[in-house]
């Protein structure tokens, strides 16, 4: 891997400690010096990369050791960081929080080791002062391998609180590189699955990234954090790249095929508000399989692109949309045409929603037999997957790693095969296979298996 990208992983002894707000701020205050700032998180959180993106215009990027291996954090990190300046890691959970049962697998240290990047650990100094000192001993002491190269302080309420707060630290020998004040006002709403997304909020968005560049370049060390940066060890392992991950022996081939036409063949992927939840790698995996890839909103497109041979569906919020969702009947309509006809359609959590036949009795697609609601119970987590039923993505058989999170359930009719049997936290089976649809509430990272990404294009060629 060529020059290693200077980096730096913000992260925090638990959620809630304000790690968004400081990495997402460093990033805004690197670019406002003139760096170009490549952003990551880890994890599968695919709210905060839009944050991010806003902070920096560059791609956010994610970094998940559970769907994708450890063996991918460096290249997938490379590939995101190609021709910047800095790179900013925004931490999951708390940082040595990682997969139920496994160990530091897919948690922030983890991805610290991988990367050999310094940690900054970002602290919640709200209700503690001298007690500061063995929190923080103990995460420097917990795991040598990860190397806690700084604090910052969140939620200081006073000079004389900051006073207190750095004379306990002095006896850790970790330096403070910020002090954030308590009454700071950054305004990033919440509701039932995290912060509201960019796409929803996009002004506001935008000012409320400019108050945490302003808000960490006035309270941090910048110049110490660049310099803790620079001094990342090299990383491991080649850029990934989507057409050389197609052309790897791991990624198996797609099912045998007339000559394929040279032209690429239309592929439409779901945009807009409703439709936030994706992994940038997947589109560049379409077209490096041979599509062409357009995207439809779902909220304001009333067809189909022209010629469009497959659809993609991620994952968001259609649950918050519904009633704009089903107003727009002429999409809808070309939807479920495109399945009639034999379309390939693969469909994420939100796609699944939109593909049944009625979300909180509200008339949406009508592509399943299947009526989909609200309820208050969280589903949450990874999941080790097989699938079931051959379909436009996966053959009988195939492993796969997913994640699952959401507030509403599916009652399935008849007339389709599950997608998936799921092996974890319990064996059951998930999702749709109907004819060209695949639908199922996994979100799944094709990098972890490329050929998905090119069975579904020769699908569509051939359908």
């Amino acid at each position: 891997m060529s020059g290693p990208v200077p980096r730096l992983v913000v992260a925090a002894p638990s959620s809630g400690s304000g790690k968004t707000t400081v990495a997402t701020g460093l990033m805004a205050a690197f670019a406002a010096r003139g760096l170009a700032v490549s952003p990551h998180k880890v994890g599968p959180d695919y709210i905060d990369p839009g944050y991010h993106a806003l902070a920096t215009g560059r791609t956010g990027r994610n970094l998940d050791a559970y769907l994708c291996g450890p063996e991918l954090l460096g290249p997938l990190f490379a590939h995101g960081a190609r021709g910047c300046d800095v790179a900013v890691v925004e931490g999951v959970m708390g940082l040595f929080d990682g997969a139920a049962g496994e160990g530091e697998l897919a948690s922030t240290a983890q991805v610290a080791k991988v990367l050999r990047a310094p940690v900054v650990l970002v602290v919640d100094a709200s209700s503690q002062s001298r007690s500061v000192a063995a929190l923080v001993h103990g995460f420097v002491s917990w795991d040598p391998e990860v190397r806690i190269a700084g604090v910052i302080l969140n939620k200081v309420a006073s000079d004389r609180h900051e006073e207190l707060l750095r004379d306990a630290l002095d006896s850790v020998g970790v330096p403070v590189l910020g002090v954030l004040r308590r009454a700071a006002p950054v305004e990033t709403p919440s509701r039932h699955l995290g912060l509201v997304p960019v796409a929803e909020r996009r002004r506001a968005a935008r000012d409320a990234v400019a108050a945490m560049g302003a808000m960490v370049a006035d309270g941090c060390d910048l110049d110490a954090l660049l310099g803790l940066a620079r001094g990342a060890g090299p990383v491991a392992g080649t850029a990934w790249d989507a057409a050389s991950a197609l052309a790897s022996p791991a990624a198996p081939a797609a099912p045998a095929s007339p000559a394929s036409p040279a032209s690429p063949v239309r592929v439409a992927v779901a945009g807009g508000a409703a439709f936030t939840f994706s992994y940038a790698e997947h589109t560049e995996l379409l077209a490096a399989a041979g599509a062409e890839v357009v995207v439809v909103d779902p909220l304001r497109d009333e067809r189909l692109p022209e010629g469009t041979r497959g659809l993609v569906l991620g994952g968001g919020f259609p649950e918050v949309y519904g009633a704009e969702l089903s107003a727009n009947e002429g999409l809808r309509a070309d939807v479920a045409a495109l399945a009639r006809r034999g379309g390939p359609i693969a469909a994420e959590c939100a796609g699944l929603l939109y593909l049944c036949r009625e979300l909180d009795g509200l008339p949406m697609c009508g592509v399943l037999d299947a009526s989909a609601r609200m309820s208050g119970r969280l589903t949450l987590g990874y999941r080790d997957a097989v699938a079931v039923s051959d379909s436009v993505l996966a053959g009988a058989g195939m492993r796969m790693r997913g994640h699952e999170f959401h507030r509403t359930v599916v009652e399935p009719g008849a007339g389709t095969a599950p997608a998936w049997g799921v092996r974890t936290p319990a064996r059951r089976v998930e999702g749709f296979v109907q004819d060209s649809v695949h639908a199922s509430y996994l979100h799944t990272h094709w990098a972890s298996e490329p050929g998905v990404a090119r069975r579904f294009v020769e699908r569509c060629r051939t359908s």
